[in-house]
């Protein structure tokens, strides 16, 4: 009976301190770590990070096509002009969320890979910016809610200060500079041409 309530008891601590080491990488956590320029990730909150990101790519893929089909069925009080601009920004916003998902991929099998960590930017930054968009037109700020301002976040200062310029140093200090030939003593330059 002793063995069962030991196993219970540890069995709801290891829970509990899966969840709170979860509930941890916030995003408040992340802005705290970029304002206190603390740019130094573990590969745990690394990790995180890029879970997190992944999370706020997931929900505004949700977002993206909830409003697509709103405008198509008519449910936004959009008119048909208007609705065809938004629809092309909403495809625009596919191929940028379809980007970013390829380059959370690649990521996390290469943590090294800047220019996949600079077209993760893009990707995020197009995203808020287009979400912001949104999130100031009475049809769609119901749709899109706080995604927009926590999109804008996690694109900059989190993944670019604690991600992308850390990344960039790293493989700025480890690119090994050009070292200058030596000259070479006492051989004179051949010239071509005609002697005198």
């Amino acid at each position: 009976m002793n063995w069962k309530m030991v196993f219970g008891v540890s069995l709801a601590f290891s829970v509990v301190a899966s969840v709170s080491v979860a509930e941890e990488y916030t995003l408040q956590y992340f802005l705290e770590k970029s304002f206190l320029k603390t740019y130094d990730l573990s590969k745990e909150e690394r990790t995180e990070l890029l879970n997190r990101i992944e999370r706020v790519l997931e929900q505004t893929k949700e977002i993206q096509l909830r409003l697509s089909k709103a405008i198509q069925g008519g449910e936004t009080d959009v008119k048909y002009q208007e609705g065809k601009f938004w629809m092309v920004k909403l495809e625009e916003d596919q191929g940028a969320i379809d980007s970013g998902a390829r380059q959370l991929k690649t990521l996390r099998e290469k943590p090294t890979q800047l220019v996949a960590a600079i077209e993760l930017y893009k990707s995020l930054k197009d995203l808020a910016f287009h979400f912001n968009t949104y999130n100031n037109m009475p049809s769609f700020s119901a749709s899109v809610g706080d995604v927009a301002p926590e999109l804008e976040l996690w694109a900059d200062p989190i993944f670019y200060r604690l991600y992308v310029l850390p990344l960039a140093s790293s493989l700025e200090t480890k690119t090994p500079t050009k070292e200058k030939k030596p000259e070479t003593k006492g051989k004179k330059p051949e010239t071509k041409g005609k002697k005198p």
